[in-house]
């Protein structure tokens, strides 16, 4: 059972997710938000397996409501809804520490999936519009220090050549099956490698893999990839 806090603040799109997840087993609405700062008070008190995080609301934001939550160590992963696949708020909440997002023209079928996947640990976002967010605002990203170096040689020398070219796949928004495919590898070698570069990294999930290569310049904007 995965229980999970949905936030909007339009009431109507709060029930129909309700009714939405209350439609299926797996699923239990834990509560409901209607502001960012009732959402960060309610992930607090509820502890629920994965936050339904609307973005634009009034008063606090749902970037800075995630921001919040993923600083307070809360084991509650965000999941933002959006409205437009382009949006520079989506960016912006993927930075700071949402799991993933999703259009709110989903199917639903796809929304209770990418549930499912958030709250297993996995990142929910389509490998095309991985590549189109990144490309559309990656000349945000401060990618190096003043003095020209990667902003964290660090963790880069802790990668592998192996894990190091697993990265820029990810970076480049090829799925498991499609870096085992194109490096020849097995997907379950694979899942291996993601797992060790993950935490070596630090990052939480794939997207926030994403975000630190095109940080540290080991990923640019390449519209032209397969």
């Amino acid at each position: 059972m995965t229980s999970v806090l949905i936030v909007d603040d339009q009431p109507l799109h709060r029930l129909g997710l309700r009714i939405l997840l209350e439609s299926v087993p797996e699923t239990q609405v834990a509560g409901e938000a209607g502001t960012g700062s009732e959402a960060v008070r309610r992930t607090a008190e509820l502890r629920p397996d994965v936050v339904l995080m609307d973005i634009r609301m009034p008063g606090m934001d749902g970037i800075e409501a995630t921001r919040q939550i993923v600083a307070s160590g809360n084991r509650s992963r965000v999941l933002v809804l959006t409205t437009f696949d382009l949006d520079e708020y989506a960016h912006a909440a993927l930075r700071a520490g949402a799991s993933g997002f999703l259009l709110k023209d989903a199917r639903p079928e796809e929304l209770l999936g990418g549930i499912r996947a958030v709250a297993a640990g996995d990142a929910i976002i389509a490998p095309g519009l991985t590549r189109r967010l990144l490309d559309a605002y990656a000349g945000q990203l401060p990618r190096t220090a003043p003095d020209g170096r990667s902003t964290d040689d660090a963790k880069v020398r802790l990668l592998t050549d192996r894990e190091r070219e697993i990265l820029i796949a990810i970076a480049t928004g090829w799925t498991n099956p499609e870096i085992a495919e194109r490096l020849h590898l097995s997907e379950s070698t694979v899942k291996t490698h993601v797992g060790r570069v993950l935490a070596k990294i630090g990052a939480r999930d794939r997207i926030q893999a994403v975000i630190y290569a095109y940080d540290i310049g080991l990923a640019s904007p390449n519209p032209h990839l397969p």
